[in-house]
């Protein structure tokens, strides 16, 4: 039997767009903040300062680094800290969003910390001995390694980092038949998979999520437990197959090119800036690290500037596998039930505002999803 075709809930939806609002305010308290506290650094001398002790107390560039990041980056984590709490905690109980406990959440953020002290740590310190071994060209192995990152992160994440937040667990035998409709889907486009597995997200939040992830042997299909509890299996293969369609398309690819390509630019330009950064401020060399700062406030102003541009193609992109869900699995009225379902279930404006879409949206709008495929079922 056919399940009743879901609709969207007014009054959710009136949620949506007042909580997307206060999400882009929060964004815009953030990103000022950032490029304030990176200024000040910069103008008061502080960075300067901070790497002339550093060198007092010793002499050698990896330490000078760590220290330099160590206080300047701790002391950004502490003036955040109350942003990210009300932006991570408090805002997604107000909206009935988030099941999660304040222990877990501080527990989450202590991981998030420790996790990113060392990958940045390692990241910075790389970056740094590019800037003091490669000369004027230290912009372009600066990109080769990003790229390489990339795609290393890629393949680990599933491995590696995925399960030191969330646990997952093959799918069970109560929904066998779904993922071996799963499986079948990706074998037909000869997309291997190590299998189907249910991640805990009701732990921390009642939205729903599905993914592929991972590349060559670490790929596989990931499903929040949310979106098991409450999609239709139907439903579920549709946004699986809108997943699969980025690999069979090679988005990766695509976007990773393409990402490089503007990373590479921008680094080129920040190239050309630092010059002007290293007499204005006093720094020594691009090598610094008392020029952190001034790279992180060029590097944020030509994200953001090129952030629509990103966001345009990876929208074309992301349309591109909408298209093939509907084409691969016929099931255009499960389609559009799946994506009215998750506008109701994670709080997702339908129909944000054109300039919002511009700007902030890497995926189309839900009602532009939604519609294509109601239009797919009629034509």
């Amino acid at each position: 039997m056919e399940q009743p075709f879901t609709t969207l809930d007014p009054e959710r939806q009136k949620q949506a767009k007042q909580y997307a609002r206060i999400k882009r305010r929060l964004w815009v308290v953030d990103e000022t903040t950032n490029l304030l506290y990176a200024l000040i650094w910069l103008v008061t001398g502080w960075s300067v300062g901070l790497r002339a002790w550093l060198a007092e107390i010793v002499n050698n560039d990896w330490f000078i680094v760590a220290g330099f990041i160590a206080v300047f980056a701790g002391i950004y984590f502490l003036i955040n800290l109350p942003l990210g709490y009300y932006a991570g905690f408090i805002l997604p109980h107000r909206y009935d969003l988030s099941t999660q406990t304040r222990k877990n959440w501080i527990l989450d953020q202590l991981k998030n910390l420790a996790v990113g002290a060392v990958m940045g740590l390692i990241l910075i310190e790389l970056i740094y001995l590019a800037l003091r071994i490669t000369g004027d060209n230290w912009w372009l192995w600066l990109t080769g390694g990003m790229l390489f990152f990339s795609v290393l992160m890629t393949n680990l994440a599933p491995v590696i980092f995925m399960p030191i937040f969330n646990k997952f667990t093959p799918l069970g035998e109560e929904h066998a038949d779904l993922a071996k409709r799963l499986i079948n889907l990706a074998k037909k486009h000869n997309t291997h998979v190590r299998g189907v597995f249910k991640m805990d997200m009701s732990r921390r939040t009642k939205q729903a999520n599905a993914f592929l992830t991972g590349l060559g042997n670490t790929r596989r299909i990931v499903l929040g437990d949310t979106l098991v509890a409450e999609f239709t299996d139907d439903e579920i293969e549709t946004i699986l197959a809108h997943e699969l369609g980025h690999h069979i398309h090679k988005d990766f690819a695509w976007l990773i090119g393409f990402g490089t390509l503007l990373t590479g630019l921008g680094l080129f330009l920040v190239s050309l800036a630092m010059n002007w950064a290293i007499q204005t401020f006093g720094l020594s060399g691009v090598a610094d690290p008392a020029g952190l700062p001034a790279l992180m406030i060029l590097l944020s102003l030509y994200q953001l500037v090129t952030m629509p541009i990103e966001n345009a193609f990876s929208r074309w992109r992301e349309g591109k596998a909408d298209d093939f869900a509907l084409q691969t699995t016929g099931k255009s009225r499960a389609f559009a039930s799946a994506f009215t379902r998750l506008a109701n279930q994670n709080l997702g404006d339908v129909d944000p505002e054109p300039w919002v879409v511009f700007l902030f949206y890497n995926h189309p709008p839900l009602n532009e999803r939604i519609q294509k495929a109601e239009n797919w079922q009629n034509a």
